[in-house]
């Protein structure tokens, strides 16, 4: 054999799947049906047929590298668009509407575009820069959406992924999911959004499923206001059965992980950093929720697992690490706890949680009558105001207070509170009888 023509060879095959990546397997490239990459034209409508045409195909679209001018592409079932990242931009030319849209399809594609919304105005509802409603399976990788005058994504009733993204600088959420069919929102990059990071919300109370992990959220305002609806890492709001975990959230105006009236939502193995507000809010009418191995550091309060009063309750807090907290927050309500390491009122175990510099409460179980069926048991909590606060006002329930050690608590290790004030001495050091506590075993340094 010509020793030459076989290395020849075997380069060629090795370049063959090279090729096909760039291109994409059986692709149409969008040059060949007479779109011009960089030309200062709007291009919608011959970026229209070509969609439509390679849909009917049932085969990919090929963006090559370039700049498009569009607005209001609608992607049909079947619709799959590709290009090379960082490289096919596909720009948002300002007429009123999206940049793209889908009304239902079995499949759409989008792999390797970059978005640029240009900072113009998107028009609609719950929209966003690309609007994509109750697609089987919605398969969105390796894009960039940027500077969108809304939301980056925005889906209405969808199934499938978006993975490997980047998207910042939306001027509301990066990704908004309303009554998701089972989403996967992973390895994501979302930065500078004016109002929220990713928000999981549903029309009314019910199952979701929608997996968020291992996304990286940073630098999240809360341009819009308000007291915790905007400025979230993640928000879940009537979504069932969501996991969130091995997420990284920094900088948030409020909070990294809010979950309202979710049940059955996993928040597990996150990083949360310098969030303005709670760094992991479980709120409201939920009824089931883990919270376990966070990391916390910086925020007013690190753990809040509240709103008895509404039904909030039943939750495990464990193996989390707070620490760092401080005594503002970034709008006025004297009623809102600050200062604390984690706080909890029903249904609940918070147990092998490590808690620092909290000057208010390492731990508050309960606020006023809203305890029942609270336990703290195997915590380490250093330098805080008091160490463990429980409600001693009229109406509370049962709470055991066991076998945690307490070091440095400036006011005193576990005291109870009515409300706000202290009505107890330390129950660490002097027992009193409260026939709704038990106190025990605890080590106070």
């Amino acid at each position: 054999m010509n020793r030459r023509a076989f290395l020849f060879a075997g380069a060629a095959m090795f370049a063959a799947p090279a090729r096909a990546f760039a291109t994409g397997a059986g692709a149409i490239s969008a040059t060949d049906l007479g779109i011009l990459a960089d030309s200062s034209d709007d291009q919608s409508a011959a970026l229209q047929r070509a969609i439509d045409h390679a849909a009917s195909e049932r085969v990919p679209l090929y963006l090559p590298p370039g700049r498009y001018a569009a607005a209001n592409l609608r992607l049909p079932s079947h619709a799959r668009l590709t290009g090379v990242p960082g490289a096919s931009t596909i720009a948002y030319s300002g007429a009123p509407g999206q940049l793209l849209r889908c009304d239902g399809g079995a499949f759409i594609a989008l792999d390797g575009l970059t978005l640029d919304g240009g900072g113009l105005p998107v028009t609609g509802s719950n929209t966003g820069l690309g609007y994509l409603a109750h697609v089987e399976r919605l398969a969105i990788d390796d894009c960039t959406i940027t500077a969108s005058g809304a939301s980056g994504l925005s889906l209405l009733g969808c199934a499938g992924h978006i993975e490997r993204c980047t998207i910042s600088g939306a001027a509301e959420a990066g990704i908004f999911s309303l009554d998701g069919a089972g989403m996967s929102l992973a390895q994501n990059t979302i930065t500078d959004c004016a109002n929220g990071g990713i928000l999981v919300f549903r029309s009314e109370d019910g199952e979701d499923g929608t997996l968020i992990m291992r996304n990286r959220i940073e630098r999240i305002g809360a341009a819009g206001g308000g007291s915790g609806q905007n400025g979230n890492g993640i928000n879940v709001y009537r979504g069932n059965g969501v996991l969130i975990a091995d997420n990284r959230m920094a900088d948030c105006a409020f909070t990294a992980v809010r979950v309202n009236s979710g049940s059955n939502v996993q928040v597990s193995a996150n990083s949360c950093l310098r969030s303005g507000e709670t760094a992991i809010f479980v709120e409201f009418g939920f009824q089931g929720a883990v919270v376990s191995g966070n990391l916390v550091d910086g925020a007013a309060t690190g753990i809040s697992i509240s709103n008895f009063d509404q039904d909030g309750r039943l939750a495990t807090c464990h193996g989390n690490v707070v620490r760092n907290l401080k005594t503002t927050i970034p709008y006025d309500d004297p009623s809102q706890g600050a200062g604390i390491g984690i706080a909890v009122e029903a249904d609940t175990a918070v147990t092998g949680n490590v808690i620092e510099n909290a000057p208010t409460f390492g731990i508050n179980l309960g606020w006023g009558p809203f305890l029942r069926n609270v336990s703290a048991t195997g915590n380490v909590i250093r330098q805080a105001g008091t160490g463990i606060g429980v409600s001693v006002a009229e109406g509370a329930g049962s709470a055991v207070i066991a076998n945690n050690v307490i070091s440095q608590a400036e006011r005193g290790a576990i005291i109870g509170y009515r409300w706000r004030d202290a009505a107890t001495g330390d129950l660490a050091v002097t027992p009193e009888d409260w026939p709704h506590l038990t106190v025990t075993g605890n080590r106070v340094d």
